[in-house]
């Protein structure tokens, strides 16, 4: 707590701005001498965009530009397919296992506490994050960074924030934020950023909205489609080594909204805390000896969804309790077999989700990225989001000082 108490007491000696849709800036920092020799990063994720959309709904500025430098088939999310823990996997190089942040929902038993994405109190909280985000290693080397928005952006990790930094909305028009991007790369060499993290929610939101080919997520696309082409043409001109990479974090896939899963009758809320979303629940004893019974009664109660225990997920999720780093995983999972989703408030479903398995074919998100560091015209196969920490620490000549799950040599083919 005290960590805290100091960054924030740091944050307003160094004349923060903390005001929603505002700019807080940390003055006080340079690029080093070596850091001002190194290329641009600008990682773009467009939340949702899924692996087939740029081709389904015509989006020419992406299919363009990839061409002059890499595209993946498609890029694979961790388990689950869902927007916290894969932006979190992608600047860390890490598993959600791994990194902590291990659902959009979850209880940690040590802390006896929650997080949830819609909780701003705990999504600014630098506790609940682990691992060393690309925007903190740079920083540590002395190359600053910024975000315009992202995962993990507002908290303290590690005890620190990066140079430059925007507070979550979903109000600021896409030229401002355009515009923020060319103000921070037309700064002097020792104040300009060489890593930029640029999120886009738009596509996820119509897409679970309205499913996902209706027009109004083909109006998303094209929405983003623009977006990166104003960009890019906006930053063109400063001649600047600039590396663009645009991913998703997951794909996503049309439910059934007529039909849905409830909480199951044998769960004891009195003896388990649970923690759901629309795809998979945690369920957390309170006394480890109520593990066992209560898994045996689920699994005869299973209908549309599967169970298992902490230990027994399927190896390939990195989500058993070996791998869980943070104690974060729920004692017994359940997860929804599609087009089923969970729906413990029996709300108005929405007709496209996502959190399934990464294996599936619609939870894939996308990877394409071009620039001077890229080769150009190239097309490889499909990938684990955690592959992207290395490639952009290589990039930007950054020693990765921690291990990750993510290897270097899986994408050393796509650089110059």
């Amino acid at each position: 707590m005290k960590n805290y108490v100091l960054m924030a007491l740091v944050c307003i000696h160094l004349g923060a701005v903390a005001q929603q849709g505002q700019e807080i800036r940390l003055t006080g920092r340079s690029n080093s001498a070596a850091a001002m020799q190194q290329p641009y990063v600008i990682l773009i994720s467009a939340d949702g965009f899924r692996w087939d959309f740029a081709e389904q709904f015509g989006a020419t500025n992406l299919l363009k530009l990839r061409q002059q430098g890499v595209q993946a088939r498609y890029l694979r999310p961790g388990f689950p397919s869902l927007t916290f823990p894969n932006h979190y996997s992608i600047v860390t190089g890490l598993y959600p296992s791994g990194h902590g942040i291990v659902d959009n929902n979850f209880f940690d038993p040590a802390l006896q506490r929650r997080y949830a994405m819609n909780n701003k109190k705990a999504v600014q909280d630098g506790i609940f994050y682990g691992g060393v985000p690309l925007w903190t290693l740079a920083e540590q080397q002395q190359m600053l960074a910024a975000s315009y928005f992202w995962v993990g952006s507002e908290a303290p990790i590690g005890g620190s924030f990066q140079t430059y930094r925007f507070p979550y909305t979903e109000h600021a028009p896409i030229g401002e934020r355009i515009a923020g991007v060319k103000a921070w790369l037309q700064l002097p060499d020792a104040e300009r950023p060489h890593l930029i993290t640029f999120y886009m929610p738009e596509v996820d939101h119509a897409a679970h909205s309205h499913g996902v080919a209706a027009a109004e997520t083909g109006a998303a696309v094209k929405f983003v489609d623009d977006a990166i082409g104003q960009l890019v043409q906006a930053i063109a001109p400063l001649g600047l080594p600039v590396n663009f990479i645009f991913v998703s974090d997951h794909g996503m896939t049309e439910v059934r909204t007529d039909k849905w899963l409830s909480l199951p009758p044998s769960v004891d809320t009195a003896k388990f805390v649970v923690a759901a979303g629309d795809v998979v629940i945690h369920l957390y004893a309170k006394n480890h000896d109520d593990i066992a019974p209560a898994y045996r009664k689920l699994k005869k109660e299973a209908r549309h969804f599967r169970v298992y225990r902490a230990e027994e997920v399927p190896t390939r999720w990195h989500y058993a309790k070996k791998d869980d780093r943070y104690g974060r995983i729920g004692d017994l999972i359940l997860v929804a077999e599609r087009p089923y989703v969970f729906n413990l408030s029996a709300k108005k479903l929405t007709p496209g989700k996502h959190g399934y398995d990464p294996a599936l074919r619609d939870m894939r998100g996308v990877f394409y990225a071009w620039g001077p560091a890229f080769r150009p015209n190239r097309t490889i196969r499909g990938f684990d989001n955690i592959h992207i920490y290395p490639l952009v620490a290589r990039i930007l000549g950054l020693r990765i000082t921690q291990a990750v799950d993510g290897r270097a040599e899986v994408l050393e083919g796509l650089l110059r």
